[in-house]
């Protein structure tokens, strides 16, 4: 490995640093995306309950807003309840941007780790490539500096493909999470309003 790390020369290591940031966002959001942690099953039939039974106090409602993304849009209609539906939603819209913000967080990044490793391993490409180049002068070639030169150029290159791959894949599923994260979120929501509104029954 440290052979490796030194056939590519020193544009490597920007790699290697954006590797260590696109692997640990990548367990970051795998933990905090799962489905358990984001709109946990049966939470909102637990709200209706607590709000038929007249016990979704304050108390309840901090807990709630504690609980989970799916709890904090909940506990933001619940506490507004006595509000005219219009209200509601718009409280309740305000909050789910703000949760959406959230569930979107370290993605920008990822992309962006994405979009830039080809364009840093092109540029480790060009330094190989004037590396080569360089040992190339007239009377003066090293065919050992243009090996490293060669080395340089298709190293950089290939681990910024390699890189950039698994970054996409991650974000674009990411996006894919969230996205029916918000939709699920956005029918509870709706269901809340409608059943404390009056508007239908469960």
């Amino acid at each position: 490995m440290f052979a490796i790390l030194q056939a590519a020369g020193w544009p490597i290591w920007p790699l290697l640093f954006a590797s260590v940031i696109a692997v640990a966002l990548i367990l970051e959001r795998f933990y905090s995306l799962r489905r358990g942690l984001v709109a946990p099953a049966g939470l909102l039939q637990r709200v209706l309950d607590a709000c038929r039974a007249n016990s979704a106090n304050e108390t309840f409602i901090l807990d709630l807003e504690r609980h989970s993304p799916l709890g904090r849009v909940l506990a933001a209609g619940v506490r507004n309840r006595d509000a005219s539906r219009e209200v509601m939603k718009e409280i309740i819209e305000e909050t789910g941007r703000a949760v959406t913000h959230q569930l979107e967080r370290y993605l920008t990044t990822l992309g962006t780790i994405a979009s830039i490793s080809p364009l840093m391993g092109l540029f480790g490409t060009v330094v190989g490539m004037i590396e080569m180049f360089s040992a190339q002068a007239p009377g003066s070639s090293d065919p050992v500096q243009v090996g490293h030169g060669i080395s340089v150029a298709l190293y950089n290159t290939g681990f910024g493909i390699l890189i950039a791959i698994p970054s996409m894949i991650f974000w674009r599923h990411f996006r894919a999470l969230v996205d029916s994260f918000v939709i699920d979120m956005e029918q509870q929501a709706v269901r809340l309003v409608e059943v404390l509104q009056g508007q239908r029954q469960n």
